[in-house]
């Protein structure tokens, strides 16, 4: 008899952070995601996470309207279903909802967790296998005072970071380049250091302040103008020493295509969330790699439960060059899952356990979860 589907549920879950997190738009005083659950005829159960930062600015989704979408729309979609069936099921999604990329990606991932629950493997090996087993992390600060980032950057150092994004685009360009310029004194020159405007700069400010950063010890630009601005990208990209990496204008494998055929960027912030589940996102990388182009393992940021699968795929692609930004757990006071992600010495440690490698931690769940 074939297994199917028999039960899905989406659950609002706030975890508490150990400090604000403040982006472009807004600031995240805590981490709020969408922890959906999908059971089979069989007994077995997947689990993903839906996870946006702070809110629907960054890409039109919040954690409230992605529970109604799965609730209303796509649990019916994926419902007496064969799990087993991945590709198929996105399908399913895609032709019934459109967009809600970080709502369908929930789903997706917690059936890639059920098919290696199942089988008793890790996702990665679905993937064929980890090319690497840690994953030294970039640390993203928020966009908040040098002061605090000093402070934060000597602990992170001290327990053996040597990568760090800096969020920016709250202040305008110049005092917010200024912050960062001040803290960069104290961050050994060794150290990879990305910039992310979230796309709020203008290309004139773009010109002005990247090649003063460069010169101070930036070494990556992530998404400094707006995302529907691909020539402008490409003009940075010819005009600047340090890479240009696209994330806001790379959601889909279309814009990675048109991306790469217009050389307008020399990196690809691969994020499973954006780009509608585990399967799109490792195309996405896929197009990056026969294009010459670089990836990053980008962040939400996260709790463990899309940690890991994210590290599962990250743990796999050929090329993770410019480095993996998975540092959301390490903000969170607590978590829903039994062993959340381990780190050591400023690297995550991919989990080995069967599907995505973590498991819920049902009265953490019950603590935690919205009512």
């Amino acid at each position: 008899m074939t297994t199917t589907i028999t039960e899905m549920s989406a659950t609002i879950v706030d975890l508490p952070s150990r400090r604000p997190h403040k982006f472009a738009a807004t600031t995240m005083h805590h981490q709020s995601i969408v922890l959906v659950r999908v059971r089979d005829s069989d007994g077995g159960e997947g689990i993903g996470e839906a996870v946006t930062p702070g809110g629907p600015w960054w890409g039109g989704e919040s954690v409230e309207t992605i529970k109604t979408i799965i609730d209303q729309y796509l649990a019916p979609v994926i419902i007496g279903r064969d799990p087993s069936t991945i590709g198929v099921a996105s399908q399913s999604m895609d032709g019934l909802v459109f967009g809600n990329s970080v709502a369908k990606a929930a789903i997706e991932t917690a059936l890639w967790d059920l098919r290696g629950k199942t089988l008793g493997i890790p996702v990665s090996d679905l993937l064929g296998g980890l090319r690497r087993k840690r994953i030294p992390i970039t640390w993203a600060f928020s966009a908040g005072p040098a002061s605090d980032l000093i402070d934060e950057a000597a602990q992170k150092l001290d327990v053996g970071h040597r990568s760090f994004k800096f969020k920016m685009g709250a202040e305008p360009a110049d005092t917010d380049s200024r912050r960062v310029l001040d803290v960069l004194e104290c961050i050994p020159d060794e150290c990879a250091v990305i910039v992310d405007p979230n796309g709020r700069w203008s290309e004139l400010e773009a010109h002005r302040w990247l090649p003063i950063l460069a010169d101070a010890g930036v070494t990556v630009a992530e998404q400094p103008i707006a995302r529907w601005n691909t020539d402008g990208l490409a003009r940075l990209r010819d005009k600047l020493s340090i890479p240009i990496m696209a994330d806001e204008s790379v959601t889909t494998v279309q814009q990675a295509i048109a991306l790469a055929d217009a050389g307008a960027v020399s990196a690809f912030a691969i994020k499973i969330p954006k780009s509608g589940g585990l399967s799109r996102a490792r195309e996405i990388a896929a197009i990056a790699e026969a294009s010459g182009l670089a990836c990053f393992g980008a962040a939400t940021p996260e709790s463990s439960v899309m940690g890991a699968i994210s590290a599962q795929l990250y743990g796999t692609m050929p090329d993770l060059s410019v480095g993996c930004e998975l540092f959301g757990p390490g903000l969170l006071i607590d978590e829903v899952v039994t062993e959340p992600l381990k780190y050591d010495r400023g690297e995550l440690l991919i989990p080995t356990g069967p599907g995505s490698g973590v498991n819920l931690d049902e009265e953490r769940l019950r603590k935690y979860s919205r009512d």
